[in-house]
């Protein structure tokens, strides 16, 4: 058979996630250390556990509602109108099979074929292809580390088009840490609001912002929830990824359209994880908080350590990742990863698997214990040294 006949081409002409390779390659060396997955190092909180445990030992096995467990979609309600001020009604909110779910739904119920999206860059590996698969083009802003890696307005302007349907807005932004704060979300809502451009913004690590202010999402802003869909879920902040749990917010006509594709498509997120993330939400709190604390001083110790051996990277004030500058180095993000994993067996994502602005920055994850840390920087300290760019 000519599977080429057959195939979608678009889907053939997307690369696979450049994250992959290098772990497909770490696991075949003895030991490795590996910085690169964007996964909490913790244990889902007992309490959790416990509920899904419970759920089965009930034999609550069978399929929930299409937008998933009442009692889960309000206690998601009441969450985040008690950690970030949005008011949504249960009508509002659907359970999806984690947040990349509803990021290709929300994708697939509003972009047409020839729509515009705006996509800050560097960014997760997601959002390019899912637009693509919907039949949108991808329109890049290329952020700059002497802004933080965040998007300004003057930027979001002058990639506006006629064609223009959806922004994403994904901060904290995973994978260079950035934050929006309450002042730069006001800006861009101000270039929006006379627009009839939708946001998609994509919360998963809201709980993940250090220092005094907490995150604000875009959604809180005056105008701003009528033309917003909000993707949050369990994995980052409650240590829940293989739960395969997240949810989506948005207006009624919008999410009416995403419930049909979610309806078709999967059915019903997990029964067992809907149980267990009831209880996350309403008894977890201070578990979520001593993970953001203990994430918060990894953070520190990585940023204080990197700049120490010369590498230069901005004190990122979100998520548990750290954008490394290796320009001085002379190599690209590519050759910086592969050189590093072959002589010192230590494992990080070339910035260029985030996009093209990611070039000359790596990204390395602080999910991981102080001991993993520590070691991954001797060896990096090492590395430069051969490399005589030492400070």
């Amino acid at each position: 058979m000519d599977y080429n006949k057959l195939l979608n081409p678009t889907i053939v002409a997307e690369k696979p996630s450049g994250i992959r390779r290098f772990f497909d390659l770490a696991s075949t060396m003895e030991d490795c250390i590996v910085l690169g997955v964007g996964e909490p190092d913790f244990k889902t909180p007992w309490e959790i556990r416990q509920a899904g445990i419970a759920s089965l030992e009930k034999g609550r096995t069978f399929y929930t509602s299409n937008s998933g467990l009442m009692q889960l979609r309000e206690e998601i309600r009441k969450y985040l109108k008690r950690r970030f001020d949005l008011d949504y009604v249960t009508d509002e909110i659907m359970i999806t099979v984690g947040g990349s779910e509803g990021i290709d739904a929300c994708m697939r119920a509003v972009l047409c074929e020839g729509d515009e999206v705006i996509v800050p860059y560097p960014s997760y590996v997601s959002y390019g292809p899912m637009a693509r698969l919907a039949g949108a083009t991808v329109v890049p802003i290329n952020t700059k580390a002497e802004n933080s890696f965040r998007i300004t307005a003057e930027e979001l302007k002058n990639a506006i088009t006629e064609k223009t349907k959806m922004l994403v807005l994904p901060y904290p932004s995973n994978p260079t840490g950035a934050v929006m704060r309450k002042e730069h979300l006001e800006e861009i809502a101000e270039v929006l609001r006379e627009t009839n451009i939708l946001v998609m913004s994509d919360e998963i690590y809201a709980e993940l912002t250090y220092g005094d202010e907490r995150h604000v999402s875009i959604a809180s802003l005056p105008d701003m929830k009528e033309r917003t869909i909000l993707i949050n879920g369990f994995s980052k902040a409650h240590a829940m990824t293989g739960w395969r749990l997240g949810y989506a917010c948005a207006p009624k006509p919008i999410l009416q359209q995403m419930l049909k594709i979610h309806q078709y498509a999967i059915m019903s997120a997990p029964t067992t994880s809907q149980y267990a993330a009831v209880v996350a939400l309403s008894s977890c709190d201070e578990a979520v908080e001593d993970m953001r604390n203990q994430y918060n001083l990894r953070r520190k110790l990585l940023i204080s350590e990197l700049k120490r051996i010369g590498l230069n990277c901005y004190d990122a004030e979100g998520t548990f990742y750290i954008f490394a500058d290796i320009r001085s180095t002379g190599l690209s993000s590519e050759d910086f990863c592969e050189k590093l994993m072959y002589s010192k067996k230590v494992v990080i994502v070339p910035g260029t698997a985030f996009g093209d602005a990611g070039e000359g920055f790596v990204r390395i994850s602080y999910s991981y214990s102080i001991n993993h840390i520590e070691e991954a920087i001797k060896r990096i300290g090492e590395f430069l040294k051969e490399l005589n760019i030492d400070k």
